[in-house]
């Protein structure tokens, strides 16, 4: 089934996706921009599934149903996140990693 675009575009384009994230996540030091990268690498792995789920099985729609799975982990990941980051930042008035140095009450 010709789409119009090839397979090979997604799939670049969802490593350079998953890339960036890797990148931001370990070199980061601001919560903030650690959980945009996560966000980063969870939206190219949906990439990845839409896109073979396309080209493999174009008339099923596991992909499609993985990539809403992925999305509501990722919601509820973020929801728990965003939370986390407040708390931290009430009691450090910091989000940079390397201020925060204890995690006790």
């Amino acid at each position: 089934m010709n789409t119009g675009i090839p397979l090979q575009y997604f799939l670049i384009l969802a490593a350079i996706m998953f890339f960036v994230g890797i990148y931001g996540f370990l070199t980061r030091r601001n919560l903030i921009t650690i959980l945009m990268s996560v966000e980063l690498i969870l939206n190219s792995v949906n990439i990845n599934f839409l896109a073979f789920n396309r080209y493999l099985f174009p008339h099923k729609m596991e992909g499609l149903f993985f990539s809403l799975f992925v999305i509501g982990v990722a919601a509820a990941e973020a929801a728990v996140a965003i939370a986390i980051i407040i708390n931290i930042y009430r009691r450090f008035a910091t989000i940079n990693v390397e201020d925060v140095n204890e995690m006790k009450y």
